[in-house]
């Protein structure tokens, strides 16, 4: 989601995010990755995980998350809302310098199940170019918006060029429901494979920066790597 205050976004975030997870539950699932890469992961017994952080970049927290990242040595997928990239240009840059992968995230946060053709193309458009002028690549893969998908949304992604990328393993840390719910909910379900779900972005994630390092830790622990995502 873009940056803007919880009273702006709460009651429909909530309804969007429960629409989103019945839709996917109906098809049986939770995440959509690239063919190759988390699930090839999870079938081959290789203790592959994938870090993904949404709606950044932010000037609050995405340094720190870069900190913590840097001190584990650990890389991870950012999926960025445009209009953040453009009002914060230097902290996208940062992100891909660092080896992070930067991905895209909707321009404004919308519902991509309710836009128009036209309006669709505009907002992964106008971001990919915002990230493409601050790290030299286009984005091969589209998070869309409250993991809102459907046929459409699949098919102009596809059309764009886009893989369709969801996760996993969500804390719902965008909840803020305390740091030790994060932590537990994270290493309780993840897996050889999994694509965690973090944000960088969109509001206090203060809960989510001290959560981040006994994640790691404790994943490393257990003997699992990581890998960028596209």
């Amino acid at each position: 989601m873009a940056v803007r205050t919880a009273g702006r976004r709460g009651v429909g975030r909530v309804r969007a995010v429960i629409g989103a997870l019945a839709v996917a539950l109906a098809a049986g699932t939770v995440a959509a990755v690239p063919a190759g890469t988390a699930e090839a992961a999870g079938s081959n017994g290789a203790k592959v995980v994938y870090l993904t952080f949404d709606d950044g970049p932010s000037p609050a927290y995405t340094l720190k998350v870069l900190a913590i990242l840097n001190r584990f040595g650990v890389r991870a997928t950012f999926f960025e809302i445009g209009e953040n990239v453009a009002a914060h240009p230097a902290l996208t840059a940062q992100v891909a310098r660092q080896g992070h992968s930067v991905q895209n995230h909707s321009w404004s946060h919308p519902d991509l199940r309710r836009l128009s053709a036209s309006s669709f193309n505009a907002q992964v458009g106008a971001t990919d170019r915002a990230i493409r002028a601050q790290t030299g690549r286009t984005p091969k893969c589209l998070r869309p918006p409250y993991g809102a998908v459907n046929t459409t949304v699949r098919s102009r992604a596809a059309a764009l060029g886009k893989q369709v990328v969801l996760w996993s393993v969500d804390p719902a840390d965008w909840s803020r429901p305390g740091t030790g719910a994060i932590q537990s909910r994270v290493l309780r379900n993840v897996r050889p494979g999994s694509v965690i779900l973090l944000h960088d972005g969109g509001g206090d994630r203060g809960q989510t920066l001290a959560a981040l390092p006994t994640i790691l830790s404790t994943l490393k622990a257990r003997g699992y790597t990581f890998a960028t995502l596209c």
